[in-house]
């Protein structure tokens, strides 16, 4: 368990801690000179000397770890960085000076940041008499009842003299005790999650040399994990490690919930700060990282549902400033109200996008606190709900339902609902890495008939509605364009489902394709029951060229060679070529440029020959060298294919698409699909 200091300047926070643990927080020289914290300061303590009645705690939970926060105005920001991860807070007044305003201000970002256990403490109890004690203590339950500590217990401590001491010891002893038994009775047991740590402080050791320490947020790590510095780029290893204040043995770990200070290989002290994160280089957050849509391995839009704290005296509107507070870092940003007009009253809370100016690590579920741009007054708190948050269809009724899904409070019962409110498919790596899971959740994860197709899932509904657009979309274009075969796959998306993920709608394709239930010839797709008669001048001129495209090669023909060899007109000869490729029967690479079917079908094998020694990519180049074509032909050939779904242009090379079934002969042992 972890127990957070908060409280007003002097009013003995630290001077607590080193009563109860017997460890002086304040270990930077100007903090001896002027007797107030600066820096964030750590102690622990241990309960091996259990009481009676109270069961022991294992492991290394057998120590409580303490943050001291300093209680400066001027100071709220470390203050922050230190509350981030704590379980318990002890709220502290002095009993000569009363509540004060940072007193106030801490009790507010306590409540902003949802903590629900802790306790106030009334200090400095020998320095005053018994009347004036009883008032403190009054005014701070009074106090206490409008936060998120209502009904927490209140007691009155002297350090000098050592009163409340030792009852105040009981009582975090029964509150760590406590905890454990949550969490032993699967409170907290693994959900999946990534391990991931909160930086707050970084420093070189001899023999060790740079250490990163924090409270660990999810997950666990041991001796020689490889972890990410987010945002940024840096891999780190992890070379030696402390939980509690404790070395981690060989074989052991560290998970969360812990006070945790880690070794790493391969980063300078200059390269870690506060505010960092220490992370699992999970498969889900490595793979959107390496797509790019995840900058840096942090985010600058997130979604979340904001409170204004109630004694705010005017709404919090969009397009105003704010400090946002995450973990142990800060960033400027712009708050856009999503879902109650423009603004959100005090006390009330509402859907916002945080804009943020600079990247930011963030996971769904993460407390943020909100303070005005110049950083003097707590404004509001909130839980991140979607940190990948997306710039367009923001406040579309579509995207709030998809919020109200990610605020259910399981985590089974989230994604259950995310699926049903996401029409247009919801992206499985995109959700594990939002959620901070280490791995993106296979199909046994998700309803019975859901449509899974690589990291894209789709509900059975929704599925069963997109295929009937697609179908209903199809029999309109033939009413309107009798004399074609049909459109191309990528047209018919365009026409039917715009928005679909496109795993998703070749998925779907390929499916009614496999049913029976719709066609494809060539690039084009068409109900089975619908063809493209040819006139008799047409059918002429296709059993001519037949023979010559046969002969051309992997170069093809172009219109006005076939017109010349053939005797024919080159305007009948264009027409007649077109209507051969709208039926499937030719490929058009570019404008007059014709291949026969069974060229194509060769030069798709090569394509996928390249891809199976090439990790499944294939370039222009090693294209051109297994075709023997000029560079510029091998091009065309492959934009072709992208066009018609057997590769996928990704920046300069091309993917071959693993779900293609072009060119590939059925298992009837038909011929195959063109």
């Amino acid at each position: 368990m972890i127990v957070g200091t908060a409280g007003h300047i002097d009013h003995g926070k630290t001077t607590l801690v080193r009563a109860l643990t017997g460890v002086d927080t304040d270990r930077l020289p100007e903090e001896k000179k002027r007797g107030i914290s600066i820096e964030l300061g750590y102690a622990f303590l241990d309960v091996e000397d259990t009481p009676a009645g109270i069961r022991g705690i294992r492991g290394s939970s057998e120590r409580i770890g303490f943050i001291d926060v300093p209680g400066h105005e001027r100071l709220v920001h470390t203050m922050l960085a230190g509350a981030t991860g704590i379980h318990f807070a002890l709220l502290l007044v002095a009993a000569d000076d009363g509540v004060m305003p940072q007193t106030r201000e801490h009790l507010a970002v306590l409540s902003l940041l949802g903590l629900s256990q802790g306790a106030v403490v009334v200090t400095k109890a020998d320095r005053v008499d018994a009347a004036r004690l009883a008032a403190v203590c009054a005014e701070a339950e009074a106090l206490r009842e409008d936060s998120s500590l209502a009904g927490c217990p209140v007691l009155a401590v002297s350090a000098a003299t050592g009163q409340g001491v030792a009852d105040l010891k009981g009582l975090l002893r029964r509150a760590a005790a406590v905890r454990r038994g949550h969490d032993e009775s699967g409170g907290a047991a693994d959900d999946g999650r990534a391990f991931r740590l909160a930086v707050d402080r970084a420093f070189t050791l001899d023999g060790v040399g740079t250490v990163a320490t924090g409270t660990v947020h999810a997950g666990r790590v041991r001796l020689g994990d490889e972890l990410r510095l987010v945002p940024g780029e840096r891999r780190v290893r992890v070379r030696s490690l402390r939980a509690q204040n404790r070395e981690v043995p060989a074989g052991g770990s560290s998970g969360a919930g812990e006070r945790c200070a880690i070794g790493l290989a391969g980063v300078a002290k200059e390269d870690v700060r506060r505010g960092q994160w220490l992370v699992a280089p999970a498969a889900a957050l490595r793979a959107l990282h390496d797509a790019g849509q995840v900058a840096q391995g942090g985010t600058t839009r997130l979604d979340a549902r904001l409170t204004l704290w109630h004694q705010e005296m005017k709404p919090l509107r969009s397009g105003t400033v704010v400090h946002v507070h995450l973990g142990s870092e800060d960033r400027l940003g712009t708050v856009a109200v999503l879902d109650a007009g423009d603004s959100v009253a005090p006390g009330a809370s509402a859907l916002a996008q945080l804009v943020l100016r600079e990247p930011l690590g963030a996971w769904a579920g993460d407390r943020v606190v909100l303070r005005d741009a110049s950083a003097t007054r707590t404004l509001a708190g909130g839980v991140v709900l979607d940190p990948m948050a997306p710039t367009r269809y923001r406040r579309t009724p579509e995207r709030l339902a998809e919020l109200a899904a990610l605020e259910r409070p399981e985590a089974g019962e989230r994604a259950a609902a995310l699926l049903v409110a996401s029409p247009l498919g919801l992206d499985l790596g995109r959700f594990a890495a939002a959620q901070g899971l280490a791995e993106v959740p296979g199909a046994g994860a998700w309803p019975g008939g859901t449509l899974i197709d690589g990291d894209w899932a789709l509900a059975a509904a929704h599925a069963e509605a997109a295929r009937a657009a697609l179908l209903q979309a199809l029999a309109g274009y033939h009413a309107k364009h009798a004399d074609e075969l049909g459109p191309d796959a990528a047209r018919l998306r365009r026409l039917a489902l715009p928005r679909l993920a496109e795993p998703l709608y070749r998925a779907l394709l390929g499916g009614l394709v496999q049913a029976g239930r719709v066609a494809l010839r060539g690039a084009f797709v068409h109900l089975p029951e619908h063809g493209v008669r040819l006139s008799a001048s047409e059918e002429r001129i296709a059993q001519k060229v037949g023979p010559r495209l046969a002969v051309a090669g992997f170069e093809g023909a172009w219109a006005r060679d076939l017109a010349r060899d053939s005797g024919e007109s080159e305007p009948l000869m264009r027409t007649t070529l077109a209507r051969l490729a709208q039926r499937g029967e030719l490929h058009q690479v570019v404008k007059d440029l014709y291949y026969p079917l069974e060229t194509m079908a060769t030069l798709a094998a090569i394509a996928r020959a390249v891809g199976a020694k090439g990790d499944g990519v294939v370039t222009a180049a090693s294209f051109r060298d297994a075709t023997q074509l000029g560079r510029k032909r091998a091009i065309q050939v492959l934009e072709h294919f992208d066009r018609i779904g057997l590769t996928r242009r990704v920046g300069d090379v091309h993917r071959v698409r693993t779900d293609s079934t072009l060119f590939i002969a059925p298992a009837d042992g038909g011929p195959p699909r063109a």
